[in-house]
């Protein structure tokens, strides 16, 4: 496949904005009208007077070390939805192109679309929230630039399966498969497709895993080709100092991050066998995530009356294949306590 023929001519042609910190990082630096008396708070070292470097060399070389590729394989965005919303600049003409997504799935895909002016196009997964291939490969049209899967899907929280996905990427479209749960699963990344497949593009967080939710920080693994777009397109300093540490020192530990996610499973798999036994739920999903979709009798009420106790859940009753459905995140064993206690208390 030839990126280049899908990528926007003006992006093509576009001349980014070049920084003072893309020529020099270090020296007697009056060049930036930075304030050079420092900063007016202490971080940890940081010079957060100075701006910060726009490559992200040391973290994008460290999470390329992660996922066994190299730095030219990485970009680093502002959560996955910065990721999400250039992609689609850089891809689709607005009132042009079209985007296509497998539904119910994650809602930022079609909201950056929207943004941008550009259609959206939707299959619905299976009953058993699998993709279906056939449909999908014929909802596609020579102005379909993207194609966007989630696995583990969000709000479905099961895996997507991996043959499914590939298939895809023998169309004439970039293949976007957005693994911000896959951590809590038993799969593979499909990372190590990425030189088999160069319209593919995999998306990974810190958010979930790594717990780092709030520092806002997300990747996308792609060819060279790709990742030379997003670097041309990102604003000059998309990502800060501070974030930038925090994610570093995050990612020295590995082990950490897995005990981490050891436990949640197991609180997981706790929660869904006791949810099982409650009169308002009438099923529990499967999940590879760090939640559980739930179909209640009365999702609604049920939502409400948890929201009254304090207990907060996410109503997804309204998307399609989900109706009466609640999405409820693994908590501790002290929330789970709670959300049980309180469902308990809850007639049908």
């Amino acid at each position: 496949m030839n990126i280049e023929q899908l990528i926007r001519p003006n992006i093509k042609t576009l001349k980014p904005y070049r920084a003072a910190r893309h020529d020099f990082a270090s020296g007697v630096l009056l060049d930036a009208n930075e304030n050079s008396l420092g900063s007016v708070i202490p971080a940890d070292g940081l010079e957060l007077n100075r701006y910060p470097d726009p490559f992200q060399t040391a973290l994008r070389a460290r999470l390329a070390v992660l996922a066994g590729l190299k730095a030219e394989n990485v970009f680093v965005g502002v959560g996955s939805d910065e990721v999400i919303d250039l992609l689609i600049r850089i891809f689709c003409e607005p009132r042009q192109d079209s985007i296509l997504i497998a539904a119910p799935t994650y809602g930022m895909y079609r909201v950056a679309a929207e943004i941008q002016d550009v259609e959206v196009r939707q299959c619905l997964l299976t009953e058993q929230f699998q993709l279906d291939v056939e449909k999908l490969k014929s909802a596609l049209s020579a102005t379909t630039k993207l194609v966007f899967c989630c696995s583990p899907n969000n709000p479905t929280a099961n895996l997507l399966r991996q043959d499914d996905i590939l298939a895809l990427c023998d169309t004439n479209a970039i293949v976007v498969v957005d693994e911000a749960y896959i951590d809590f699963s038993d799969a593979e990344s499909l990372a190590t497709q990425i030189d088999t497949y160069p319209n593919l593009v995999i998306l990974r967080t810190l958010s979930k895993a790594w717990g780092l939710a709030g520092i806002r920080l997300g990747y996308a693994i792609a060819s060279p080709a790709i990742i030379e777009y997003l670097l041309k397109v990102k604003p000059p300093y998309n990502i800060n100092a501070l974030t930038s540490s925090a994610a570093l020192r995050a990612l020295e530990n590995p082990g950490r991050m897995k005990q981490a996610v050891r436990a949640i499973v197991k609180l997981r798999e706790h929660l869904s066998e006791q949810l099982k036994k409650m009169a308002a739920i009438e099923r529990v999903f499967p999940s590879d995530a760090n939640f559980l979709l739930v179909r209640c009798r009365e999702a609604k009420t049920v939502y409400r009356l948890l929201a009254e106790r304090g207990v907060i859940v996410r109503d997804r009753s309204a998307e399609p294949l989900l109706g009466n459905c609640l999405r409820i995140t693994a908590g501790t064993a002290e929330q789970n306590s709670l959300l049980l206690n309180t469902l308990n208390e809850i007639k049908p």
